[in-house]
C-alpha cells in the first residue's frame, strides 16, 4: 500500500470505509524542524457524492482501490447529465454536471487526452491532460510593441474561464492552458 506521498490527483482511496476519488492536494510543511509534510486532499466520495477533506502526513499508509483508465471524447451535453465516448470501444459514460463542473472549464469537442477513471467498470470521474488549447474569447484589445515579460490582463476563454494573460495576446487567440495550475503557458 502506497504512502500519502505516493498518492497523486485521481487516485481512488479507503478512508473510514468510504471509497474517495482524490480531486486535489494541498501540500505544507510544518514549521518546525523534522515535521512531517501534510497532504490535505480534497476527495468526492464516489457512493455518495460528497465533498471529503482527508489530512494525512508523508508517512501515513493509504488504502487504494484497483482502478482502470479509458480515453474518452467529450460527446454532447443532456440537461445535468454530460456524455462522454470511449474512443477506441465507443462505450458511453454519464456524468452529473455539477459533480464535473472544474473539469468542464477545460473541455470543449476538440480536447484531446482526456481518460475517464473506471472503479468496478462505473465511471468514478475524469482525468484531464496536462495541457490544453483553448479560444480566447473575450479580452481587451492587444497593445502593439507589448514585451513577453510585460503585466498580463483577464482573457475569458470558450469555456468560460478565466485566466491571466500577457497584453500582447489578443482576442480570437489559441492559448494553451497548464490544467493543474489553471495558467497561461504560452500560444497554440
Amino acid at each position: 500500500m502506497p504512502k500519502a506521498s505516493e498518492i497523486k490527483k485521481g487516485f481512488v482511496i479507503l478512508s473510514e470505509g468510504k471509497t474517495l476519488l482524490v480531486k486535489d492536494i494541498e501540500v505544507t510543511t510544518p514549521g518546525g524542524r523534522g515535521g512531517a509534510k501534510i497532504y490535505k486532499m480534497r476527495c468526492t466520495d464516489l457512493t455518495t457524492g460528497a465533498r471529503v477533506d482527508e489530512r494525512l502526513k508523508s508517512d501515513d499508509v493509504v488504502e487504494t482501490v484497483d482502478m482502470t483508465k479509458r480515453p474518452v471524447a467529450y460527446s454532447y451535453a443532456d440537461g445535468d447529465t454530460i456524455i462522454f465516448m470511449d474512443n477506441e470501444n465507443f462505450d458511453q459514460y454519464t456524468f452529473n454536471a455539477s459533480d464535473i463542473a472544474d473539469e468542464m472549464l477545460f473541455i470543449t469537442e476538440a480536447t484531446q487526452g482526456l481518460m475517464v477513471i473506471l472503479v468496478n467498470d462505473k465511471a468514478a470521474g475524469l482525468e484531464l491532460p496536462s495541457t490544453v488549447e483553448l479560444d480566447i474569447v473575450e479580452t481587451d484589445p492587444s497593445i502593439k510593441g507589448a514585451s513577453a515579460s510585460a503585466r498580463t490582463k483577464p482573457a475569458r476563454l470558450v469555456t468560460g474561464l478565466v485566466v491571466q494573460v500577457p497584453e500582447y495576446i489578443s482576442q480570437e487567440d489559441k492559448i494553451v492552458i497548464n490544467t493543474a495550475e489553471r495558467k497561461y503557458t504560452g500560444r497554440a
